[in-house]
């Protein structure tokens, strides 16, 4: 019974995605940020912490749901979505209300920052630069990140979308296999 492969696949391996990796990057820089440019008691603080938290553990649940509901996979990576929008958010309002500089998609500094983030997926590395740039410097990275997230889970998203509309839920998995044990007897 526990060799059956024909439903209930275990995926879940959401620590292999690239969007979750990068969820973690975003996490250690934005709890960083949040905590170092903040006045205690900023109720931003938590705001910004727990939205990120929210990004990256949405991604996790998402993907053990989904071995039993396309739709709640669905459902948790799009709260994943816009939680870092939410992110994104306070970010550009931290820029603006301090009158800080905002990247444009096109500045060197922005393709540097996607260059990077290509290559690199250790938190610890970006918590190590985020501590040695300035507050615009790290909300421009951070922004950069999160652009990158949403481009990534968009294609997860349709990834997902796609495993359905080929191999169907749980529920069809579940009567194809009964019909196909019933037609091996």
């Amino acid at each position: 019974m526990g060799g059956n492969r024909d439903f209930l696949p275990q995926r879940g391996n959401y620590e292999d995605l690239a969007v979750y990796k990068l969820a973690a990057c975003i996490y250690a820089v934005t709890y960083h940020f949040a905590n170092a440019y903040f006045a205690k008691g900023d109720r931003t603080i938590n705001q910004m912490v727990q939205a990120v938290r929210s990004g990256k553990q949405n991604i996790a649940e998402g993907s053990v749901d989904g071995n039993t509901s396309t739709e709640m996979e669905l459902k948790l990576m799009n709260v994943a979505r816009g939680s870092m929008h939410e992110l994104r958010a306070d970010y550009e309002d931290y820029l603006i209300h301090h009158g800080l500089e905002r990247w444009d998609s096109n500045d060197q500094r922005t393709l540097a920052t996607r260059r990077f983030c290509r290559i690199n997926s250790d938190p610890a590395l970006f918590l190590a630069k985020a501590k040695e740039r300035s507050p615009e410097t790290v909300a421009n990275i951070a922004l950069t990140m999160i652009h990158q997230f949403d481009y990534l889970m968009v294609r997860l998203i349709v990834s997902i979308k796609r495993r359905f509309l080929e191999h169907g839920g749980i529920k069809e998995q579940m009567y194809q296999a009964r019909i196909n044990s019933r037609g091996k007897k």
